[in-house]
């Protein structure tokens, strides 16, 4: 796993913003359901893999149909990646997707006991997994403490203001200095469901959002 440290300072001013962000949130969302459908740690693993550049409604929409064929990597191993790939063909990518699901479920098999490795290097080693995904996987499906930044969460810390928005790393290695560890794994969905639902990128009204309205963002980057 590539370690996102910092030595960057924050200014009272910015962590003070940061944590009336969080009370926002966590108003708004006490509960942070796992947006993918999933039964375990391997169909958690699939279905985050399906999710690049797909949306979370589209995955749960196909995982049924590929999960009654094979839930486990027994059963995904024993299938043909042509069939893998008409199967997630909505979801995008299917050449790539059904290679790395694919390829995955030998892994598991043949490293790991046919089992998800609750080990980040473990983890991102496998085809089609990067560090986003293993994010997802470690926080949503082992509880570790992780902060996973999709494109909501990069473009919103960046129109908050709480990340310079250069890069996915950077934005994590901002908001996990800004927010308390124990928080990383809830605030990372409630971003999610906040940018969804009050601040999307297009046709955002910042007098209309409260996270905007209330730290005067008028013409937020999108």
């Amino acid at each position: 796993m590539t370690k996102l440290t910092t030595t960057k300072k924050y200014a009272p001013a910015l962590r003070k913003k940061a944590l009336a962000i969080a009370e926002i949130l966590d108003q708004l969302y006490p509960e942070t359901p796992v947006p993918l459908d999933h039964q375990d740690h391997f169909t958690l693993l699939v279905a985050v893999l399906l999710s690049a550049q797909c949306t979370d409604v589209r995955v749960n929409q196909v995982t049924p149909t590929l999960f009654a064929k094979a839930d486990n990597p027994l059963a995904m191993s024993k299938m043909d990646v042509k069939e893998i790939e008409d199967i997630i063909r909505p979801c995008g990518l299917s050449p790539q997707k059904s290679k790395a699901i694919l390829g995955l479920s030998q892994i598991l098999l043949e490293k790991h006991g046919g089992e998800v490795p609750q080990d980040w290097a473990a983890l991102e080693a496998l085809p089609g997994v990067g560090h986003k995904t293993a994010s997802v996987v470690m926080s949503q499906g082992f509880g570790v403490p992780a902060f996973p930044v999709d494109t909501h969460i990069h473009r919103l810390a960046a129109r908050w203001g709480l990340s310079s928005g250069k890069n996915v790393e950077q934005t994590e290695r901002d908001l996990k200095a800004l927010f308390p560890e124990n928080s990383w794994n809830k605030l990372h969905l409630q971003i999610i469901f906040f940018g969804r639902e009050h601040c999307p990128a297009r046709g955002h009204d910042p007098s209309k959002c409260l996270i905007c309205s209330k730290f005067g963002i008028k013409n937020p980057p999108k």
